[in-house]
Order: C-alpha cells, then sequence, then structure tokens
C-alpha cells in the first residue's frame, strides 16, 4: 500500500524510467570515500570534510561559454529556495518547501516520486519555513522538519520507514538543516534560537530512528562551562545549530557550529561568556561526548550565530603539515583552528569590523562596544551567514561570499522569557545614509518583529588559510546569499542576488561566463556526472537549472 503522503508520477515507473531508481545501495563506505566517485554529490558540502570541491573537470576554463541549460525543475511553494541537491546514480534528491522530498531523473530532470510532510500548525520558524536539503544512507533518505521531527523515507519508493520527534514543537524547536549520516548513525542539531531554546545536537539509529546520543550546546548543573552563564539564564539560551556539521574520520570527530545566545540583542541580561553559543563544538561521533570547543564570540550581543561550515583540510601551514578548520565567521573574522584539538592558530577580519579591536593570542576577541545610537560593523547578519564556501586543494585558496560596508544599531531591551515565544532582547536598525534614505541592497523583513536588513555588497573573497588574508576579491553591486563549488579545471561556481550565475577563474578571480537566471541564488551549486557528461545544477529563485556543455 502507498502512503498517502507520498505522491508517485506513475507514467514515470515504467521499463525506461523506474530502473533508474533501482540504484545501488549507499552504504557508509561510499559515503567515507565520496571524493572517489566525484559523479554523484553524496552530503550536503560534497564529503565529509565539506570543502565543495570536485574533481571533475570536462567543464574547463577553454570550454565554459558553450554551457547551455539541460532542464529547469520549478518549486511549487512561494518563498527563497534553500536547498541542496543529493546525487546518487544518475538519481537526484531535493527538498521543496516546507518539508517535501522529490526523487527525480538527473538527467532529465523528471521526477519518479514525491514525499509532503505538512508541519504541526504550531510549528514556528524565525526567518523563514526553510529546509536546506536530505541525507542518503543505505536504501534510505533523511529528512528533518519544521516541527521539529526526522523522517526516513525509502529511496526507491519514497515511503516513510520512520519517523522520530527531535524537539517541542511547541516550543518552537525545529530542524531546518540536512541531516549528517555517520556510519550507522544520522546527526541532526535543532532551531530555535530566537525562542528561548536550549539547543543540542542529536544522533539517530538509521534502521530505527531510536535516538542513540544527545548533546546540549548549553552545559548544565555541574557540567564544564556552567558557570559561564548566571542563575536560570541557561535553561533558556538559545545556541542552535541549524546547518550541516563535518565529519574527520581519523579522530571521530564531528564539527557543529553553534548559534547565539539568547535573547539575542541585550548580553546584559545574560551576563558571562554563555557557552557554548557561538562556537565550534567538537564531539565524538558514537557517544556525542565533547571533545573540545572554540568560542568566537563570548557574550554575543550582535546575533553573531557561529553557524557556518566547518571547512575542514589537511595543509601545509607556514612549513608544517597540519590538520585545520577554516571559518569564516559571521563576527567578520576568519578564522584557522588544528581541528584535532581546537587550537587557534590564525585570525584575520575579512571586512570592517569596529565591536572588537583585535584577537589575543589565543583567539578571544577585545571588546570594544559602541556607544548607544552608533553603528556596529559588521551588522546582524553579519560579515558573511550560513551559506556553503568552498576549499579548492588545487589553489589551496577559501573562497565564500562577505558583506561589506554593512552596519546596523542596536537597540537592548530586558526580554521576559515565555515557552514558545521570540525571545529578542530589543531589535536593531541598519545603518542608512541618513536618516529615513533607502538602504543599499535588497531589505529582508523579519516575521518576528518586522525588523528589515540587509545593506551594503557583496565581495567574494578568496582566503589564504597561511595569512588569513584575501589573495583576491571579486565585487558584486548587492549583497549576496550564494555560496561556492569549485572543481579540478580551477572553476568557481557561485551566483548573487541579481540572479546572475558566475563562473570565475578560481585562481585570480577573472569571471569567465555568466547567464541571468531571474532570481537570486541562495544556495551553492552542486556538480555530478551521468553517463559521461558533466552537470551543475544551481537553484535561483523558484526553479533549480542544470547545465552541461552543448552537445557537439
Amino acid at each position: 500500500m502507498l502512503k498517502a503522503k507520498t505522491v508517485f508520477y506513475n507514467f514515470l515507473l515504467g521499463t525506461i524510467f523506474y530502473p533508474a531508481l533501482a540504484v545501488a545501495q549507499v552504504p557508509f563506505e561510499r559515503v567515507l570515500n565520496a571524493a572517489d566517485e566525484p559523479e554523484n554529490w553524496l552530503t550536503y558540502n560534497g564529503g565529509y570534510s565539506s570543502q565543495r570541491y570536485s574533481e571533475l573537470d570536462q567543464i574547463s576554463a577553454e570550454n565554459v561559454d558553450e554551457l547551455e541549460l539541460k532542464w529547469v525543475l520549478q518549486n511549487q511553494v512561494f518563498g527563497a529556495w534553500q536547498s541542496n541537491p543529493i546525487v546518487v546514480d544518475g538519481v537526484m534528491y531535493v527538498t521543496e518547501r516546507p518539508n517535501s522530498v522529490i526523487a527525480l531523473d538527473a538527467i532529465t530532470g523528471r521526477v519518479f516520486w514525491k514525499y509532503k510532510h505538512t508541519p504541526d500548525e504550531r510549528s514556528r520558524v524565525c526567518c523563514g519555513a526553510n529546509n536546506r536539503g536530505v541525507a542518503v544512507l543505505d536504501d534510505r533518505v533523511f529528512m528533518g522538519t519544521l516541527d521539529a521531527r526526522l523522517v526516513a523515507l525509502d529511496r526507491i519508493s519514497g515511503e516513510v520507514l520512520w519517523d522520530a520527534e527531535v524537539g517541542d514543537v511547541s516550543r518552537a524547536y525545529s530542524v531546518t538543516m540536512a541531516p549528517l549520516v555517520v556510519k550507522d548513525k544520522v546527526i541532526v542539531g535543532v532551531g530555535g534560537g530566537e525562542y528561548g531554546i536550549r539547543g543540542y545536537v542529536a544522533a539517530y539509529d538509521a534502521a530505527t530512528g531510536e535516538e542513540v546520543w544527545k548533546t546540549y550546546t548549553i552545559p548544565g548543573p555541574g557540567e564544564p562551562g556552567h558557570d559561564s552563564w548566571e542563575g536560570d539564564d541557561w535553561q533558556y539560551g538559545g545556541a542552535p545549530v541549524w546547518i550541516t556539521g563535518s565529519f574527520d574520520p581519523e579522530t571521530n570527530l564531528t564539527f557543529w557550529g553553534v548559534g547565539n545566545p539568547g535573547p539575542d540583542w541585550n548580553a546584559g541580561q545574560r551576563p558571562g561568556d554563555n557557552l557554548y553559543s557561538d562556537s565550534v563544538i567538537a564531539l565524538d561521533a558514537d557517544t556525542g561526548k565533547l571533545d573540545w570547543y572554540f568560542q568566537f564570540t563570548p557574550n554575543d550581543a550582535y546575533d553573531y550565530d557561529s553557524v557556518q561550515v566547518p571547512v575542514l583540510a589537511d595543509i601545509d601551514w607556514r612549513g608544517t603539515p597540519t590538520k585545520v578548520m577554516m571559518w569564516a565567521n559571521r563576527n567578520g573574522y576568519f578564522y584557522v583552528l588544528d581541528r584535532t584539538n581546537g587550537k587557534f592558530l590564525v585570525g584575520e577580519p575579512y571586512v570592517r569590523v569596529n565591536w572588537s579591536s583585535g584577537l589575543d593570542e589565543m583567539g578571544r576577541p577585545i571588546p570594544t562596544p559602541q556607544p548607544e545610537g552608533m553603528p556596529t560593523y559588521p551588522g546582524n547578519q553579519g560579515g558573511t551567514n550560513w551559506y556553503p564556501p568552498s576549499f579548492s586543494p588545487r589553489t589551496g585558496l577559501f573562497y565564500f561570499s562577505a558583506w561589506k560596508d554593512y552596519a546596523t544599531i542596536y537597540r537592548p531591551e530586558e526580554s521576559e522569557y515565555e515557552p514558545g515565544k521570540a525571545f529578542l532582547g530589543g531589535g536593531f536598525s541598519v545603518l542608512a545614509p541618513s536618516p529615513g534614505a533607502p538602504t543599499i541592497g535588497i531589505g529582508r523583513t523579519n516575521p518576528i518583529n518586522n525588523w528589515t536588513s540587509e545593506v551594503g555588497h557583496a565581495s567574494l573573497k578568496a582566503m589564504d588559510p597561511n595569512t588569513g588574508k584575501a589573495v583576491w576579491e571579486y565585487d558584486q553591486f548587492d549583497v549576496s546569499d550564494s555560496g561556492m563549488l569549485t572543481t579540478a579545471s580551477d572553476l568557481l561556481f557561485t551566483g548573487g542576488r541579481e540572479g546572475y550565475f558566475h563562473v570565475i577563474d578560481a585562481v585570480n578571480g577573472d569571471l569567465l561566463w555568466k547567464v541571468s537566471l531571474g532570481g537570486q541564488v541562495v544556495m551553492a551549486p552542486v556538480t555530478f556526472m551521468v553517463e559521461g557528461i558533466q552537470y551543475v545544477s544551481v537553484i535561483s529563485g523558484h526553479a533549480m537549472s542544470t547545465f552541461a556543455l552543448r552537445s557537439p
């Protein structure tokens, strides 16, 4: 019997199309060795190191002007589409807002099945009903939901295999991130930092949906770090985890970026460093035990979530082979850490920063709070945000979108915590050239309190992890929410709010090719190969466009 929530496109289930879904299993070993099969895109960031780098090189600087559109998939739901496709053996799995999963032919875009989850009407999400994708393991597809559930689907039929509760929807817990599969577990974090949750990362048995371990991102009484909170602030201190982490099989550690403390903009209401908010945490993949942490912004007053992607690489750092983690943080600093122990190696500002005068030798910021009514740089959305960066082992450079000349003026206020309701501690306004003047860029209204944010313009930066400095920049008129993709042919694929899809020389930053897709590019492109042809898919506005070289 077919599940009611799974829609089958029966005209595709004949001898031509249905066998495409009868693909090989995806055991942990395949995901672990994703770099060995660049024809697929097996995890949210392409592999456990989260480099978003592909060994495919069919598309190159010499032929990039021969790219042509092969197919388009239209999103059926209004709103920003932030999903990352997964591609396995010619089949693509992608989510739609708010919580649908589609399996389709990666060559033609024709749909095999669609599963639709309708979130509980009590679900609340701060900044848009976004779902950023799925994970695959064995014969299953896994998706987190806005009402804080984790769903396992049969990869061939789309039928529900299990449905587990991750958090209490009545208290505004949610799951917006793509899960991470490690060994026989599915790992997710929870959103809800603007609603006074107590954040955590949790692992579930991939076969049964049973919870295996849960690690809170705010330590409770008697746990190390608990004294960084005062009184009962820890019970509703936020620290959400809403972007997919990374995994190092050599150390068996998973790495997760942790979001803002609550209330967001009144740091005086929650004295202390507020661990482990605004940190990266390293957890044992088998037990969830905390191995180490590094806090980027103690007692954060600016909503500088450290919910960015931890990018892992083995590099020759200043003459010494080093296992590093690279991190373009929302607080305006670019960091390089030793991922085996969290040791601070380098940290440099990549945009204008005035909330801190620098970092000390341990990487701790030196605070310089701005007087009331004066602008803070970078602003509330940060110098960058959650959109995925890329690292190319060929160029040795780290690529990401930065917001330049962007500041906000904060208004801290006392807030009282009420379960399931916004817990913000004030608000802010965007810095304008003069009172009432329009700001540069496209504003976005937050549904919680109707403030509008985002100003300035974008600069795509290529950073040298040895120095923490930019090697080159590629400027765009508007700010950009686009992620990055690099390939073995030294190409960088990205986009911007103007609706352009760019292909840039990853070595020197020269624009090689661009096309207007008509809507802002938010998620990073992905690349894959089917039947000897390399494809690149990118989401722009409400459509996913897939390109390949022009046929001879």
